[in-house]
């Protein structure tokens, strides 16, 4: 059975109204305004995906944070600092045992290369469609990026995500599990890098717990090619065409398509993901 997902079918449709809510719909459930929603979104509290079209898109998982978020303003009277460290003790701590290590002072290296290329924060939070307080906090270590907040942000600094991790001097055509360099993002989503010094490709193995994604949608030149390791991964390019990958499949599609990507799932999804030439 094809699980390939046709533009028009009821699956695709299903799948849309299930797992996103717009703007509108997420104030009437929540019974706030639209602007504050935004201004939640502005102070750093949230973060929701954005359609090709950068409209706001939130997740059901979003909406329980939303709902606490709430709570905590309407119930408890706490402002937005007060808010924060609330949230911030209910994170899960990640006890991943993987060899591979995260790499420390994202923050840091984002905020050279933002100054490197003379924008202020402003600027290049409006490039990367994110909130100024929202770079800010990442810059300070304070908030950690989506895959696509961390890509769209190394295209506003005219580079690649190759250039935010902690590269070797040299390097190595082998490189060992306990050697991979890798990125983190705030969901736990793992992007484990699996070849340097490449000219032509960019291969990298990327872990996506249950739940997650690459929480909004992001495009660049070449082309994309995944094969499965475990798991399920839900694939949208343009936000028209949908593809259900299971274990074992393979898949490509045109980079300058904006994709984005989800486990819809409550077990992780492994897969191996290169990209040509290495713009990504």
């Amino acid at each position: 059975m094809r699980r390939t997902k046709a533009p028009n079918s009821r699956r695709t449709a299903r799948s849309k109204s299930v797992r996103f809510l717009t703007v509108g719909q997420t104030a009437r459930i929540l019974g706030i305004s639209s602007s504050t929603l935004r201004l939640w979104e502005g102070v750093g509290l949230v973060t929701p995906a954005r359609s090709a079209g950068s409209y706001r898109l939130y997740t059901p998982e979003l909406l329980d944070v939303l709902k606490r978020i709430k709570y905590l303003r309407d119930v408890k009277k706490l402002n937005v600092p007060g808010i924060k460290e609330a949230l911030g003790t209910n994170l899960p701590v990640n006890q991943s045992t993987d060899p591979a290590k995260s790499t420390p002072h994202l923050g840091d290296k984002l905020r050279r290369l933002r100054k490197k290329k003379g924008l202020t924060v402003t600027e290049a939070a409006s490039q990367a469609h994110i909130s100024a307080g929202f770079l800010s906090a990442i810059e300070l270590s304070r908030a950690n990026p989506s895959v696509a907040t961390i890509y769209r942000l190394a295209a506003a600094y005219g580079t690649t995500v190759l250039e935010l991790y902690d590269l070797p001097a040299q390097s190595n055509r082998v490189i060992q599990p306990r050697n991979r360099k890798s990125l983190e993002t705030k969901a736990g989503v793992r992007m484990e890098l699996l070849s340097t010094g490449t000219k032509m490709l960019e291969s990298m193995l990327i872990r996506v717990p249950p739940g997650t994604g690459s929480d909004g949608a992001y495009m660049h030149q070449g082309e994309d090619f995944l094969f499965m390791l475990e798991g399920t991964l839900e694939v949208w390019l343009d936000e028209v065409e949908c593809h259900l990958l299971e274990q074992g499949d393979s898949f490509w599609f045109e980079s300058n398509r904006g994709h984005r990507w989800f486990n819809p799932t409550n077990k992780q999804a492994a897969v191996l993901w290169v990209n040509t030439p290495p713009t990504f």
